[in-house]
């Protein structure tokens, strides 16, 4: 490909975890649409590396984590595959970003700054949570009765990726051309028209592989690597599982219709010793029918 894959770890740092494209991560966010009239015009990068307050506490890793110049937090992750307990983990993740507020030895308040989670997810949520046109999700803290925002210093933002699939003619907002860029970026082969604006040329010549150092060449590269070796790894696991579950079906199938045919034999006056015989069921499983 001429272009970096977005969805590995070493495309997605490039252009929006680094000082030299930090333009770009703020185009990115001040283009999502739960931002309204709140413009950011600077970020600083934090630690993205967070540990917890006692020693064996769990860590967490950010992929991009940033401060805007009125205290707000993002975290900014790219999610390659549906997790078991992903939501759970963004829930966690969120906490670092609370905790680390509270200034250390002296009187606090307990006032905080905003604090967003945007999650740019590789996958669909599951049970179809969520209807097949929706793919970004704004979500806080409400009231159940009433449905009124109960906090609103905390926000998860999430786009479903595989669910974007507005052509390059179907581009009208900031935020419509930037799913198209994640979502197509690989694919593409050169700038497609619609996206003429100066933060898309910038983003296009940072994602052009062809400019890279031998060094970058070798961490994209590996990067790659990671990537689709997480996908085989998940990919093998459901085949795995799929199979587990088909064989236990099958399982669970043949010994229902054994019971079925014990109990007819039973009813019929046919001895137990004989049934189990015939139908490989022990005595005791047949006396309980």
């Amino acid at each position: 490909e001429r272009y970096i894959n977005p969805y590995t770890d070493f495309g997605f740092k490039k252009l929006f975890g680094t000082e030299m494209n930090k333009d770009l991560l703020i185009s990115f966010l001040n283009a999502l649409p739960s931002m309204g009239s709140r413009q950011i015009a600077d970020v600083e990068y934090m630690n993205s590396e967070h540990l917890g307050d006692g020693y064996g506490d769990r860590r967490a890793v950010f992929d991009v984590y940033c401060k805007t110049a009125d205290g707000g937090r993002f975290i900014v992750e790219m999610q390659k595959a549906e997790q078991e307990f992903f939501k759970d983990r963004s829930v966690f993740y969120s906490t670092f970003a609370i905790r680390e507020q509270a200034p250390k030895g002296q009187k606090w308040d307990y006032h905080l700054e905003d604090v967003y989670t945007v999650g740019v997810l590789n996958f669909k949520f599951p049970d179809d949570e969520y209807p097949a046109d929706k793919f970004f999700h704004e979500v806080k803290l409400k009231d159940v009765e009433d449905n009124h925002v109960f906090y609103d210093k905390l926000t998860f933002l999430y786009m479903e990726m595989p669910k974007f699939n507005k052509h390059e003619d179907e581009l009208v907002t900031m935020f419509d051309k930037w799913m198209f860029v994640l979502r197509n970026l690989a694919r593409l082969l050169e700038r497609p028209r619609a996206l003429q604006d100066r933060v898309f040329k910038k983003l296009f010549e940072q994602a052009e592989i062809a400019q890279y150092t031998p060094e970058e060449r070798r961490e994209y590269e590996a990067s790659v690597k990671n990537y689709w070796d997480y996908f085989s790894t998940v990919k093998t696991a459901l085949k795995k599982g799929r199979a587990e579950g088909r064989a236990e079906g099958l399982a669970e199938g043949e010994i229902k219709e054994r019971m079925k045919n014990a109990r007819s034999l039973k009813k019929n006056g046919v001895p137990i010793d004989v049934i189990a015989k015939s139908l490989g069921l022990t005595a005791e499983e047949i006396a309980q029918l």
